[in-house]
C-alpha cells in the first residue's frame, strides 16, 4: 500500500470522523441564522486585523483587543455559536495533531544540518 492509499484511507476515516460529522452539524444548524453567522464574520474579521498586526510588528489598541475578547465573550452565550464554537475547535485540534504526527514523521525534510563545521 502506497502513502497515497492512506491518504485516501485517512480523508475517508476524517469525514466519518465524530469531530469532523460534529462540526458539520453545528456549521449546518449555525446557518439558518444568518445573523448569527454575521456576527462570527464580524469577529473573525476583528480576529484578522489583530494578527495581522502583531505579525506585521505594528501596535495593537488594547481597547480593540479587550473589545474583541467581549466579542467573543457575548458570542459564546449564544447556544448555536458556542457549539460551533466547541465543534470547530475539536475538528481543528486533530487536524493540528495529525498534522504534528505527519510533520513529526518526515521531519528530517525541515532541517538542514551541515555536518562539517567549518563549512561557511
Amino acid at each position: 500500500m502506497t502513502a497515497y492509499d492512506k491518504a485516501h484511507e485517512l480523508a475517508k476515516l476524517l469525514e466519518g470522523s465524530e469531530e469532523y460529522n460534529l462540526f458539520r452539524k453545528a456549521k449546518h444548524s449555525l446557518e439558518q441564522d444568518q445573523e448569527n453567522v454575521k456576527m462570527i464574520h464580524d469577529f473573525r474579521r476583528k480576529q484578522l486585523e489583530i494578527q495581522m498586526a502583531q505579525i506585521s510588528g505594528m501596535e495593537i489598541d488594547e481597547e480593540y483587543i479587550k473589545q474583541t475578547e467581549k466579542l467573543y465573550e457575548v458570542l459564546s452565550m449564544n447556544s448555536q455559536i458556542n457549539e460551533y464554537f466547541n465543534a470547530e475547535y475539536r475538528l481543528s485540534k486533530m487536524m493540528s495533531d495529525i498534522q504534528k504526527i505527519l510533520g513529526d514523521a518526515v521531519s528530517e525534510w525541515f532541517s538542514l544540518e551541515l555536518k562539517d563545521k567549518n563549512v561557511n
